[in-house]
């Protein structure tokens, strides 16, 4: 039976636990056993238990405010990303509070909820990784729409922007087993990315394809980030058989690995080919080099904004809708075809 105005004292009785105990488990702390866990979840929907500094979120009132969730502002996809929703929310009236979560999920908890706390209307966010899914319940739960871009979270249905990251690192490969390369390595990120498996399949698909066995050492992960690019290429030239070319989850991390490549007094593309995902717009006009599947990234933050926007109105599908969007593949020197 639910009961008004319940207090974190009312939760902790009906559940057998102290108050502090129900505040780790409001808060996700990692500090609560499951079984704990459930019985202060199902005492918290009993009785209709809001946190005092989430109960102003659940106000009906509308603040015009929506919130962008990113793991890494200053990469230049989510930069884009983040400006093109700026722009249709700011049409349709609404403001955008920015958030960088780093990558990191304890900052991706912590941010959703004070993005409760200030009674943001909805979420367009790339959530960090799996992981994240906790933290989108903890959205449902209070009733704010979210819509995912560029990444999906196992387990979690919701509204998706999403790149096809599968058929784009499958073309790419192909492109260079068509060069005439076999040992193709890959820096990739964790497998708890939903873009790094569709990219590792795709890596996969295409060596298969070509009846070339996948060797798991050609297969390093690595931070995606110059820095991630340069000790994942070092760990691949460092092998007894390098690889001839590379392909990396993402433009960030295709600089770090040409930077080690030039560290290890080789050239791209005459000693190692190189491909990867995304583009850097401005790179690209002064010099022409990076071989990749360059998603339209502004046109991700688009269309998430507008899928948001509809489930704020109450114009959404009853079913989730999923956004596929394909690459442009694009040609450049790195890769040595003429």
């Amino acid at each position: 039976m639910t009961t008004t105005n319940a207090t974190i004292r009312d939760v902790a009785r009906a559940s057998g636990v102290s108050p502090m105990t129900v505040s780790r488990v409001i808060n996700e702390s990692e500090r609560v056993r499951p079984e704990t866990r459930r019985r202060v979840e199902h005492a918290i929907e009993e009785l209709g238990y809001v946190p005092n500094r989430h109960a102003r979120g659940l106000s009906r009132r509308r603040t015009g405010t929506i919130a962008v969730i990113v793991p890494d502002v200053a990469n230049p996809f989510f930069t884009q990303i983040v400006r093109a929703a700026e722009e249709v929310a700011r049409r349709a009236d609404y403001r955008v509070l920015l958030c960088d979560t780093r990558a990191d999920v304890n900052v991706e908890r912590d941010v959703i909820s004070e993005m409760i706390a200030h009674r943001v209307e909805g979420i367009v966010i790339a959530p960090v990784s799996d992981r994240s899914s906790a933290h989108l319940r903890h959205l449902a739960r209070f009733g704010v729409p979210f819509v995912l871009i560029d990444r999906t979270v196992a387990g979690v249905e919701a509204d998706s922007v999403v790149g096809d990251s599968s058929g784009g690192a499958r073309q790419l490969v192909e492109h260079l087993i068509s060069l005439g390369h076999h040992r193709i390595g890959m820096v990739i990120e964790t497998d708890e990315v939903s873009t790094a498996r569709d990219r590792r399949r795709g890596y996969e698909a295409a060596l298969d394809g070509a009846g070339i066995a996948v060797d798991p050492r050609l297969v390093t992960e690595a931070t995606v980030d110059p820095e991630g690019g340069i000790e994942g290429m070092s760990r691949l030239l460092a092998l007894e058989e390098p690889p001839t070319a590379v392909f990396t989850v993402n433009n960030l991390v295709a600089l770090g690995a040409i930077e080690a490549v030039r560290s290890a007094g080789l050239e791209v593309p005459d000693d190692v080919a190189l491909v990867c995902f995304d583009d850097i717009e401005y790179a690209s006009r002064l010099y022409p080099f990076l071989t990749a599947m360059v998603q339209p990234a502004e046109t991700f933050g688009t269309l998430g904004t507008q899928l948001l926007l509809e489930r704020i109105e109450g114009r959404g599908p009853e079913r989730a809708h999923v956004v596929v969007l394909p690459g442009e593949f694009t040609v450049r020197k790195s890769c040595g075809a003429a």
